[in-house]
């Protein structure tokens, strides 16, 4: 049985965790299925945007740590094979089709980690989020130091890097961790209402929209002003464009094909 669960549906493609008996702790084999669907999202020309979810009551209880030691230990880290994009966007190539993420029970450590490189975020009320390596003698490894303090504040994120305490998801709402909460059995739903909006949604406008606020985040303000123009010339000349125009003329909902 497949330890990720992947199928598309229109311009979305589903990405769901599919481990419930062991609360989808993810092991290597579930990274590179998870690394895999992330590849194919960026690859494929249908699709548009995902929606990262679990199967069973837990997003996940984090990695098996069992099977992930000799890879901390090598000095290079989580390095992900041909045809495959990592998910934490540690190494290699990122993402420039957004991800929606769907979380509910439990979301520890990696869940947290791939969370932090996705888009959009929807939790499940009562869901529990922790960084638990301190804990375990270890330090978190997949983006956790180095993204969660610019998504929630220095002090509150080393209050949880350093401890190992758990927050919740209302606390997360209230930080501006998460976007929607939902009640419990609906953040699936509601991660799919939202991709649903992307998929219709220009795709050259809504890459070009996440692609000038990382480059913001990354390499500065200044950088992403220069780039701004020169990057939007190529989608003005789009086909998109003109009938963006024209269904307005029309008053009808626009259909774009990202060309």
């Amino acid at each position: 049985m497949s330890l990720v669960n992947i199928e598309k549906q229109g311009h979305i493609l589903k990405i769901g965790l599919n481990r419930p008996e062991k609360m989808n702790a993810m092991n290597r084999a579930m990274y590179h299925e998870i690394a895999a669907a992330y590849y194919q999202l960026q690859n494929d020309p249908e699709l548009r945007v995902a929606v990262m979810y679990a199967e069973g009551d837990h997003f996940t209880s984090g990695l098996q740590l069992d099977d992930w030691a000799g890879v901390f230990a090598n000095g290079k880290g989580i390095e992900p094979g041909e045809g495959e994009l990592d998910p934490f966007h540690i190494t290699g190539e990122g993402l420039t089709k957004p991800v929606v993420f769907a979380a509910q029970g439990i979301c520890f450590t990696c869940g947290v980690e791939m969370m932090l490189n996705t888009d959009i975020r929807v939790a499940a009320k009562g869901t529990r989020f922790a960084q638990l390596e301190v804990k375990r003698g270890i330090f978190a490894c997949g983006g956790a130091t180095i993204r969660l303090q610019r998504e929630i504040g220095w002090g509150n994120a080393q209050r949880y890097l350093l401890t190992g305490d758990e927050w919740t998801a209302e606390q997360a709402y209230q930080w501006g961790l998460i976007q929607e909460l939902v009640e419990p059995g609906e953040q699936f739903n509601k991660a799919m209402e939202i991709a649903e909006k992307i998929a219709k949604a220009a795709p050259l406008g809504v890459q070009g929209s996440l692609k000038s606020s990382k480059i913001a985040v990354s390499e500065g303000q200044e950088v992403a002003k220069e780039r701004l123009f020169p990057e939007l010339r190529p989608v003005m000349a789009s086909e998109d464009v003109k009938e963006g125009i024209q269904s307005f003329l029309e008053r009808r909902e626009a259909v774009f094909k990202g060309k």
